[in-house]
């Protein structure tokens, strides 16, 4: 019988791709290819911030991942079936396991009968087939492939479970109240939820490695030498400017989702859509986001300004004065015409006594917009002083009388 539904499916889906002009041997994140080739609505959203955004969705939010601020949303906590964009948590699992050197994206996998007996989206892993991370990593961004993700699960925890339980773990770490996962791939499962929030939170963890965007962005690629081919349904990778990613999602129980990344003039905004009626009303939603997001608001980065200020006095030390500088920046979001209300105020303690720790913090710079305090920086020692005693003082005044 499953033998009998994948070549059904397969069939299904060379009709559909062959209908789009796409290669037969095609495989998709999503069976619904009917689209693909079609461009989004190019009509750039100009809401002002306050406006209500006309979205055809049951829950949308709209995050700035740095500072993690909610630019637009609506009914964002609501629980809902997250079809595919589920892979979100677990795409950050298998790039956490590479930074921390558990995998490479060298690392050769053998498909488990599990792994291969996946519905839905995939890319017809045979059992004790091998692929490395990297082609693992490919089908899965890209073309959403249950068997992949799966795959890519039990390398790291040895189980579906195993993995599952690390997804839990790990959306618990993030603050994800709202969130259970019952599987690694987003199959429609009981009590498999989460919210547009949620999805939010975890997307602007998993855009922190940068490595994830090497797949995200790409539209169309390869497996097998390229028997398999791959391609992107998420259409804002070709059609809207600055698009970073990053996965759709579709089921009968989820509607259409979608968790869209996008990067303009040094600020990258998170759009999610959960449970659209159509493909169309995730794309033109998540655009509509990011239009609002892109024309309202700016991303700075402020350094701290000492002016001529390099050092500050010290008592009762060797020297008599530390050298200092600032410790990072700060992230801002703000309204665009807010942007050049920024000032800062330098403060540095007048009673700093020796000794003095590299790293010390001897002052601020606080950042203020208008006359409104919206944070401030950290100003440290940039070396140790010693304090003056009299073992030190005598070898001072030694040293003086030798050089005279």
């Amino acid at each position: 019988m499953a033998k009998f539904l994948k070549v059904f499916l397969s069939l299904m889906l060379t009709f559909s791709l062959l209908y789009v002009g796409v290669s037969a041997a095609t495989v998709s994140s999503e069976c619904d290819l009917s689209d693909i080739n079609v461009p989004i609505d190019t009509t750039v959203n100009n809401a002002a911030i306050g406006q209500t955004l006309d979205i055809k969705a049951k829950s949308v939010i709209l995050m700035e991942p740095h500072t993690a601020t909610v630019l637009y949303e609506n009914n964002c906590d609501e629980k809902l079936s997250p079809a595919s964009i589920t892979k979100i948590m677990s795409l950050l699992l298998v790039m956490e396991a590479l930074d921390r050197g558990d995998i490479t994206l060298e690392t050769v996998v053998t498909a488990s009968e599990h792994a291969c007996s996946m519905g839905g989206s995939q890319i017809w892993l045979e059992p004790n087939e091998t692929m490395t991370v990297h082609e693992l990593l490919k089908a899965t961004v890209i073309a959403s492939a249950n068997d992949a993700c799966v795959a890519l699960g039990e390398l790291i925890s040895g189980s579906e479970e195993g993995f599952v339980a690390l997804m839990n773990a790990r959306a618990k770490e993030l603050g994800m109240t709202n969130t259970t996962f019952i599987n690694c791939t987003g199959l429609d499962a009981e009590g498999h939820l989460t919210t547009a929030y949620d999805v939010a939170v975890m997307s602007s963890e998993l855009i922190k490695h940068e490595l994830i965007k090497d797949y995200s962005t790409v539209w169309m690629d390869s497996l097998r030498n390229g028997e398999s081919e791959l391609v992107n349904t998420n259409k804002l990778v070709r059609f809207y400017k600055g698009t970073t990613g990053l996965k759709t999602g579709t089921t009968s129980t989820a509607g259409y989702c979608l968790s869209a990344t996008a990067q303009r003039d040094g600020m990258e905004l998170v759009a999610v859509v959960m449970s659209g009626d159509t493909s169309n009303d995730r794309f033109n939603g998540a655009k509509k986001l990011l239009d609002y997001g892109f024309a309202n608001y700016s991303f700075f980065e402020v350094e701290a300004d000492l002016g001529d200020v390099t050092k500050v006095a010290v008592k009762k030390g060797v020297s008599k004065e530390v050298k200092i500088a600032p410790d990072g920046k700060l992230n801002l979001l703000l309204p665009k015409n807010e942007a050049k209300q920024i000032t800062q105020r330098l403060n540095l303690k007048s009673d700093i006594t020796a000794p003095v720790k590299k790293g010390q913090v001897v002052g601020n710079v606080d950042i203020y917009v208008g006359d409104k305090s919206v944070g401030s920086i950290k100003i440290v020692s940039n070396e140790q002083v010693k304090r003056l005693n009299l073992w030190i003082t005598f070898k001072h005044i030694v040293s003086g009388l030798l050089v005279l």
